[in-house]
């Protein structure tokens, strides 16, 4: 044993003092964005099956939650909307009385400070579940930049602080973005979902957002999950056309893209700790097989580790809760 020469690589982790001192990757719950799904009418509170802890909720029910948000230093959420009337072209996404631009004015004038975020796509208020127009079963592209241009400006108006557009139209930024310069929100950020792919991990927020396409599926216009480079060009040209953020849907699948994307971008990344990412957690933490805290502590540090600047996750309220605890 006297000739042994190694490194003692345990000496930084003898003790939990050391190991903080040391510890290259640091959550916080500044970085998290927090999703709500709000809906029209009054003293709705719906339980969302697939995703146990979330609810649907009325204005009324959405004031309680927006002061827990803040009451735990989260500061951010962003916004869907699940209106009572769908049609072909999506109308009460970019209606001014629109759910979400209710939600936001309301969200702002209780809580000035709390930065809202507007998800900026059709597929809610269509009728037939895509994020765009349909004729003879496609989705076209350029009209529904203009709907979702409309959409983006009357959300702005409403008073959101950033403009997320999720459809994946080709050039929807450069839409949105003269859109909104052109209405005078020239100052208003776009935080772009530069790459989202084709994924089987949504399907709870489409029980959630009542989203589901009612025929086909959105290949033509979501990313192949298969592909890494492709990720590069979308992400590229969201930053041409004046994209602020970018993100990365779904995140566990896709951290390798995260790191990518924080790699050969200077502009702050977003992860999306998708819906069905976080039912797999807590169908198992029910089931006592995962221990829950320490899980989802050990989940959303690794997407940050893997580049993201900030985490749009359902775990934010329980999350934050935990890391004072610590």
């Amino acid at each position: 044993m006297d000739n042994l020469n190694f490194r003692r690589n345990r000496r930084l982790r003898n003790t939990s003092g050391l190991r903080s001192m040391v510890q290259e990757t640091v959550l916080r719950k500044e970085d998290f964005i927090y999703p709500i799904f709000v809906v029209e009418g009054e003293d709705v509170k719906n339980p969302i099956a697939s995703m146990p802890g979330v609810f649907q909720l009325s204005l009324d029910h959405f004031a309680a939650e927006l002061d827990e948000v803040v009451s735990l230093g989260i500061p951010s959420v962003i916004l869907f909307g699940i209106p009572n009337v769908k049609d072909a072209v999506g109308s009460q996404a970019y209606a001014s009385e629109g759910i979400v631009q209710q939600a936001t004015r309301f969200a702002k004038e209780r809580h000035p400070g709390l930065v809202v975020i507007a998800d900026t796509c059709l597929c809610q208020y269509t009728d037939q579940g895509h994020c765009g127009i349909i004729e003879n079963g496609n989705v076209l592209n350029d009209p529904s930049l203009e709907l979702l241009t409309r959409t983006a400006v009357s959300q702005a108006e409403a008073g959101a602080d950033i403009i997320a557009p999720s459809n994946m139209m080709d050039g929807f930024v450069a839409a949105i973005r003269q859109g909104l310069d052109e209405a005078g929100f020239e100052s208003i950020p776009i935080m772009s979902y530069a790459v989202k792919y084709s994924s089987a991990y949504y399907g709870p927020f489409r029980d959630a957002a009542h989203s589901s396409p009612q025929s086909g599926d959105r290949k033509t216009y979501q990313m192949d999950p298969a592909n890494r480079i492709e990720a590069m060009r979308e992400a590229e040209s969201d930053v041409a056309e004046g994209a602020d953020f970018l993100i990365v849907k779904p995140a566990l699948s896709y951290l390798d893209i995260i790191r990518d994307v924080k790699d050969n971008f200077t502009l702050p990344v977003v992860a999306y700790n998708v819906s069905g990412e976080y039912s797999m957690v807590k169908a198992a933490a029910q089931n006592g097989w995962v221990n829950e805290k320490d899980i989802v502590i050990e989940t959303l540090t690794s997407i940050k580790r893997a580049g993201a600047d900030m985490i749009m996750t359902y775990h934010a309220k329980d999350a934050a809760r935990w890391l004072e605890e610590k």
